[in-house]
């Protein structure tokens, strides 16, 4: 009996050696973030608004160089981030506040530093991100956009999407035009925030609805409304 004891605890030594092994030589490694937290955003810049509005410009041609999490983050703030939390107003106006959109971002290799490459979804409330996919899904969001090469190029992809039922609850079929209208306004923050930090935006309205949702496995109620490519000018 001693000595199945002494050859127990050997044996469990010796397995608890091999995991650290393991581990250490990146066998087994921890599994990733699945929220990422974003950098507080910047609430003054370095550029005017008007000198942002005369910049801008709409690009196709990206460099191979990555966005900061520090410029993502200040995108997505730019795009919906809240504004006044005790109501939790958000930077892009609302008909009644009722926010239908929803922001994804599509990462690819390298596209920003210290990120993976993936499909990510912004969450407002905690200005995170949520990982829902890993893996460079740029050539499958280019693909769904009629096969617009260009869009592939770009480091990082935003894709902004929208539950209807929000709005149209309250307002019927007027809410529809008012959901639209809101896209507008956060695809223009995002236009005018990327110029701001020295970076380019192109703009996608063309694209296949259900192969774009189902590249993003988007919820069932969430509609794809705009692709927003986004890097630095080349």
């Amino acid at each position: 009996m001693k000595r199945n004891r002494v050859f127990n605890y050997l044996l469990l030594v010796s397995i608890v050696a091999i995991g650290f092994s393991l581990i250490a030589t990146g066998v087994f490694s921890q599994p990733e973030k699945k929220v990422i937290s974003l950098p507080k955003p910047v609430l003054k810049g370095k550029v005017s608004i008007e000198e942002t509005i005369a910049r801008r410009r709409t690009i196709r041609r990206f460099t191979s160089e990555p966005l900061s999490l520090s410029q993502l983050s200040q995108l997505l703030f730019a795009a919906q981030g809240i504004t006044e939390p005790i109501r939790g107003k958000r930077a892009a106006p609302s008909a009644g506040a009722l926010y239908p959109l929803e922001v994804y971002i599509v990462v690819g290799k390298g596209g920003v530093s210290g990120l993976s490459a993936g499909i990510y979804h912004y969450l407002v409330k905690n200005h995170s991100l949520e990982l829902k996919m890993k893996g460079d899904f740029r050539r499958k969001i280019s693909a769904s956009a009629l096969y617009q090469r260009w869009v592939a190029t770009a480091p990082v992809i935003f894709v902004i999407a929208a539950d209807y039922s929000r709005t149209t609850k309250k307002y019927k079929d007027r809410g529809i035009r008012y959901v639209h209208i809101e896209v507008g306004h956060c695809g223009e923050n995002i236009a005018l925030q990327a110029v701001g930090l020295g970076l380019g935006a192109g703009f996608v309205g063309a694209f296949w609805d259900g192969k774009l949702a189902s590249s993003l496995a988007l919820g069932k109620n969430e509609v794809p409304l705009y692709i927003i490519p986004v890097g630095h000018p080349k």
